[in-house]
């Protein structure tokens, strides 16, 4: 080849040729820069992702964390308090009682005085006491030596008795005499007021029948 074709050459190639814009320590520099740049823009993306769920979370409590927070529901329980089984059941209406998978009969108040109903407590016990004649059915102003008596009272204050109706053994179960009292056999009366102690409870429900008074005769 000729020079001046030579010279051409070599001018156009040299004139192609790109200049490297950098060193090479210029290149590893801007090579840090950018690594760092990637690793402050991760770091910004996760801060920025904490947030969003920690705000998520406040809003989602209802309030902006800085307010009462409501305490969470609770589990609604489902164990029922149960009341304490009685260990007596009194049912004035068919004049029974029963206790210890006995049955045994009654004679409570008379229609002007009642024998209070309800859930009652044994409060005393006393093996012999002395009561008007109202109490057993007799004339007021006599007085009897009745036993075996158990005193009960209600939550209200309300109170009663159950007693051996030892003037009238016959009368439990067929007339109901008393003055709000619960008579009972001797012998039942008795059972009971061993079985019974201070705390035991009794349910007395119903009512007494009507009834005619017995006769002179009866």
């Amino acid at each position: 080849m000729s020079d001046d074709l030579t010279s051409g050459l070599r001018e156009l190639a040299a004139s192609a040729e790109q200049v490297p814009p950098l060193s090479g320590a210029g290149i590893r520099h801007l090579a840090q820069r950018r690594r760092r740049r990637r690793r402050t823009v991760a770091a910004l993306g996760g801060t920025a992702a904490v947030a969003a769920v920690a705000l998520a979370l406040v809003l989602g409590s209802g309030g902006s964390g800085t307010g009462r927070q409501e305490a969470p529901a609770t589990r609604p329980t489902s164990t029922l308090t149960r009341q304490q089984a009685p260990d007596v059941e009194v049912d004035l209406s068919s004049r029974l009682l029963k206790a210890g998978g006995r049955s045994m009969p009654v004679s409570s108040g008379f229609a002007l005085a009642p024998t209070p109903t309800g859930r009652m407590t044994v409060i005393s016990k006393v093996d012999v006491t002395m009561v008007s004649g109202a109490v057993v059915g007799r004339p007021h102003d006599l007085r009897y030596n009745v036993p075996w008596v158990i005193r009960l009272r209600a939550d209200d204050g309300t109170t009663t008795a159950v007693f051996g109706l030892s003037t009238d053994n016959t009368t439990p179960g067929v007339y109901d005499i008393t003055s709000g009292w619960i008579g009972l056999r001797t012998a039942d009366a008795k059972w009971l007021y061993d079985r019974l102690r201070t705390g035991s409870v009794v349910d007395i429900e119903g009512h007494a029948p009507a009834a005619a008074w017995p006769t002179p005769s009866a």
